[in-house]
């Protein structure tokens, strides 16, 4: 993966597949260091799995035998000089952090987050709440689904005119956080 918002996405897709019902992804950017950070309240992971899982070769798929969104996340926080943590325990969730200095020649551009984030809510189960924030020197923005569902009474998150609406919204809000 070529940009940091694609790695969000795909560990969030994890806390979708560990069947969470709470989400928090959090970017936070001061000082040329960005921590890109996602949380679950999923089934977990155990000791035995989690020892593992920076392994390309573990993976809980079974339409392939090699699971490689965690190891290149790593991967490209290293790169920059920075790190990958995983914390998890059976029944209580995961928590995923990566720190990356991006003024490092070797970090990933962030891509289109507002894009991936609107997709993302699209696409997670309805049962499922999302909270994000960004937090840089100019602000900070925060997008919470219960707050969403609550202003569009009943419609639901996947309807395109809601997507295409949060595709803007979030792409505002992001542009006057980094701009």
């Amino acid at each position: 993966m070529k940009e940091l918002s694609l790695h969000l996405l795909d560990i969030a897709q994890n806390s979708v597949t560990a069947g969470a019902t709470e989400l928090e992804l959090s970017l936070v950017e001061h000082g040329g260091v960005l921590t890109m950070t996602v949380a679950d309240n999923g089934k977990g992971m155990t000791a035995e799995f989690l020892a593992n899982v920076m392994d390309p070769f573990t993976t809980t798929r079974t339409t392939r035998k090699v699971g490689m969104g965690i190891p290149l996340f790593r991967m490209a926080a290293e790169l920059t000089g920075g790190t990958l943590t995983i914390q998890s325990a059976p029944g209580v969730g995961t928590t995923t952090s990566a720190t990356f200095h991006t003024n490092h020649i070797d970090c990933p551009p962030m891509g289109d987050l507002a894009g991936t984030l609107a997709l993302f809510l699209q696409g997670a189960p309805e049962a499922m709440e999302t909270r994000f924030f960004h937090e840089t020197d100019r602000g900070r923005f925060e997008l919470d689904t219960r707050e969403l569902r609550s202003l569009l009474e009943g419609v639901p998150l996947s309807t395109p005119e809601v997507a295409l609406w949060l595709r803007d919204y979030i792409g505002e809000n992001e542009a006057a956080l980094t701009s």
